[in-house]
Order: C-alpha cells, then sequence, then structure tokens
C-alpha cells in the first residue's frame, strides 16, 4: 500500500514532515505549534473539500516517534427505544449535521484517516497554507523589530529609485526614503551607504512599510549620540535642533557635569566628531551654540557666528529686538535670512535684527517698528507640536492636509492658532481625534 501512495503523502506524513517543520521553526523564528495548527486546518480543508463532509479532523504529532496521524470525528446515528436511558456518551444533535436531522441522538466515533485516498490534495494545500503563514509570520517579525525602532537612526544601503522616492535596504527589509524627506540636492547612487532615521512603520496588505528620512531634526541629534559619548551617556544634553536640510543647522547644548564642556565635547578634537556628522549629512554645516537659562544670552549664543551687542526682550509676546554692530549685522541675518531663521527656531523666540547704526539714529523709531502690532507666538513644527501631544508626525500632517491647509511634511510650520485648535481637539474640548478623522468635525484653517 506504502508503494502506491502519493509521493507527497509520503512527505507529508512521516518523520521527514516533522523535521520540516522543526527546521522552519529554527530559521524563520515561527513556533512549531503554530506551523502544526496552519498545517492542521489545511488537513481539515482539504479532507472536508474531499468527502464533503463537516467532519472534525485533528493532527496527533508525536515528535519523539517522527510518527503523524489524522483522526476524523465522525457523529455515529443510533436509535434509542422510548422511555430508555440515554447513554453519558451518546447526545442528541440540537442542529443538523450534515445529512442527520436536528434531534437525531449519536455517538462520535474517532477513526484514523487513510491519508492515500487524499493525500494529493492534502500536501498541496498543507504546503500552500505553510507558505502563507511563513509570509505573514516574517511580515509580523518585521514589523515588531522596526516599530520598537521608530525614532532610531539605522544604516542602510541605496537600492534602487522608483520616481522621486528612494528604496533603501534595511538588511533583508526595505524601507522608502520620500521625497519630502530627502535633503534637497543630495544624490542617491545605487551601493551608496547612508544613515536614515526611522519616521514611520505601516502596515499594509503585502510587506510592512518602513519610511525613513533624511530631514528630520532628530536625525541630527541621533547622530551626536553615535559621535560623542557624553550625549550618548546623558552628560551632555541636546536642548533645541533646528535645521534647514542640506544647507545648515543649529544645535543647543548643555552641560549636566560642570566640568565638562558641551561646546567643546561636541565639537571633539580639532573638530573631528562635529565633522563626522557633516560628512553623513554631505557638507551640512552645524553650529553648536551654547544653551543658557537666559533668553538674552541664549538668543546672542544661537546667532553666531555672528556677535551681537545688545538684545531687549518683550515677554508679552516672546519677541525680542537685537542690535548688532554694522560690520556683524549681515552676518547675523544671514544669507537670505538663514543664520536668524535657525536661531528664531532653535530658541523659540521671534527675532528682529537692526544695526548700531539704526539705533543710535532712532532708538524709539526702531523699537515701534520692531515691535508687532499684535501678539503673536511662535510657529512651531509639526514634529514638535506631534512630540508634545503624544501623537505620529503623520496622523497631524494628514489632518490638516484633509482640512486644506499647505502641510507636506513633519518639518512644516504650524500656526499658533492651529496649534491651539489641535490641542484643543485632542484634548477633548469640541471632539477627539477619530472624531475629526472621521469628518464629524471640520475646521477651517488658514497657513500664514
Amino acid at each position: 500500500m506504502a508503494s502506491n501512495a502519493d509521493p507527497g503523502v509520503d512527505l507529508l506524513m512521516n518523520g521527514e514532515f516533522i523535521e520540516a517543520l522543526e527546521q522552519l521553526e529554527k530559521e524563520k523564528d515561527i513556533p512549531f505549534a503554530s506551523l502544526l495548527q496552519t498545517v492542521e486546518a489545511a488537513m481539515v480543508s482539504a479532507y472536508r473539500k474531499h468527502y464533503g463532509v463537516t467532519e472534525d479532523v485533528r493532527i496527533e504529532v508525536d515528535r519523539n516517534k517522527h510518527t503523524v496521524k489524522t483522526i476524523a470525528r465522525r457523529p455515529v446515528p443510533l436509535e434509542i427505544a422510548e422511555g430508555e436511558t440515554v447513554p453519558p456518551d451518546v447526545v442528541v444533535l440540537e442542529e443538523e449535521v450534515g445529512e442527520l436531522p436536528a434531534g437525531t441522538a449519536v455517538r462520535y466515533e474517532e477513526h484514523e484517516v487513510d491519508t492515500g485516498e487524499f493525500g494529493r490534495i492534502a500536501a498541496q494545500t498543507a504546503k500552500q497554507v505553510v507558505m502563507q503563514r511563513i509570509r505573514e509570520a516574517e511580515r509580523e517579525i518585521v514589523f515588531d523589530d522596526f516599530s520598537h525602532r521608530v525614532g532610531e537612526v539605522v544604516t542602510g544601503e541605496v537600492q534602487r529609485r522608483d520616481g522621486r522616492n528612494v528604496y533603501i535596504a534595511l538588511g533583508r527589509v526595505e524601507a522608502i526614503l520620500p521625497a519630502h524627506e530627502q535633503i534637497p540636492g543630495e544624490s542617491y547612487r545605487f551601493s551608496d551607504r547612508l544613515k536614515v532615521y526611522v519616521l514611520d512603520v505601516r502596515r499594509t496588505t503585502k510587506s510592512p512599510q518602513i519610511v525613513v528620512s533624511r530631514t528630520h531634526p532628530t536625525l541630527i541629534s541621533r547622530l551626536f549620540e553615535l559621535e560623542v559619548p557624553e550625549v550618548y551617556e546623558g552628560i551632555v544634553e541636546l536642548r533645541s535642533v533646528a535645521r534647514e536640510p542640506g544647507a545648515r543647522a543649529k544645535v543647543a547644548v548643555a552641560s549636566r557635569d560642570p566640568q565638562v564642556d558641551p561646546v567643546g565635547a561636541c565639537v571633539g578634537h580639532r573638530g573631528a566628531r562635529v565633522q563626522a556628522i557633516v560628512d553623513e549629512l554631505r557638507g551640512e554645516k552645524i553650529d553648536i551654540v551654547r544653551y543658557n537659562d537666559e533668553p538674552a544670552e541664549y538668543l546672542k549664543s544661537a546667532l553666531s557666528p555672528a556677535k551681537v551687542s545688545q538684545v531687549t526682550l518683550d515677554e508679552s509676546d516672546h519677541s525680542a529686538v537685537v542690535i548688532a554692530p554694522d560690520s556683524q549685522l549681515s552676518l547675523a541675518i544671514g544669507r537670505r535670512g538663514q543664520n536668524v531663521r535657525l536661531a528664531a527656531q532653535l530658541t523659540g523666540w521671534r527675532i528682529d535684527i537692526r544695526s548700531e547704526s539704526q539705533w543710535a539714529e532712532a532708538p524709539e523709531a526702531v523699537a515701534v517698528a520692531a515691535k508687532p502690532a499684535k501678539p503673536a507666538r511662535p510657529s512651531m513644527r509639526v514634529y514638535e507640536l506631534a512630540r508634545e501631544l503624544d501623537v505620529s508626525s503623520r496622523d497631524l500632517v494628514e489632518i490638516l492636509q484633509e482640512e486644506g491647509v499647505e502641510i507636506t511634511s513633519h518639518a512644516s510650520n504650524v500656526t499658533p492658532e492651529q496649534a491651539a485648535m489641535l490641542r484643543e481637539l485632542l484634548a477633548g474640548g469640541e471632539g477627539t481625534l477619530e472624531a475629526l478623522e472621521a469628518g464629524e468635525i471640520v475646521i477651517a484653517l488658514e497657513e500664514e
């Protein structure tokens, strides 16, 4: 009888079958019990399709003896005379089972199934189901692995470009670097190795989609943790990061140990530490400034490399008038306003820079001109608001985009009005995030 059996049955039902499952357990890190449950489901499906019955089928596996048995449990109808006591192992069907009508007295009997009779179907079905289970398990493993790595920096290799998107190989999986997360002007050549920030991990119908970024400000923070031991150990703290990807960034640092100079620790011997980060970011300049609890001193530091002579603060609207020597004015403002713009992002203060000559000619006029017509809090980035509200940047971007606000990424600015509205919504003031996403709440926001 064994000689006439289908080869697939021999493989499915003998010791090699168990060895194959044990090998899969080791290679794919899938529990043996889970694989066995999958095969059992396949066998049940094959058995029922072959015989056209709804009998219960199970698999008995003896891993020590390397034997596999398929056991079917079927109801056998009995005739019980009126008034006769129903034996304890006999049940009366409450609903129709196969060809047996409801109310039939039956005894369930088990018997071993000859898999040779439906072996080909069973083998093919089991193989398909097991392969599907392996794919699902691998997807779960990838998702679980990278969902815990959101916010970390990983090293990848450029694999290909599809339209404006770049795909990065991270070991056995592939991540997508969207166009809006790429550094402007940066080229991505095949096999280039680079560090990326894991921005998000999304479930899809296929494999999980890992979204990475080269523009996120936290990328710089993580790179400093990799290059500067004092930052990694928490001795030196990065208090704030402002960045215009590909051009320039400013980092405010402070030390928890008075004997450790935070700026010197981050710069390194002959600038080696910060230069390694600049090289990784393909030449993006980085200014390391000293954080100070005194806003005026902090603003002076943030505007470096320019030297400013005076800072006047207006606490009511979080704005500052900065007076710089005439020779330092253009340096303080920066090319196309870049230096003062980054300083404002870094400190959170609204900055108005004037020269000493302007201040000397008409200090009162300068002060009046510097004072805004109406109080206005500084704008903030989407990722900063997301961190404050403990939600993902992607969710906030999608909400604002749905409401017609021109938000392109987590690095876009959010006006104080928009931020206040989102805070109220997420705090449960006028609604919830779910209600907003469902379209039950409509907010009209305009980006400045």
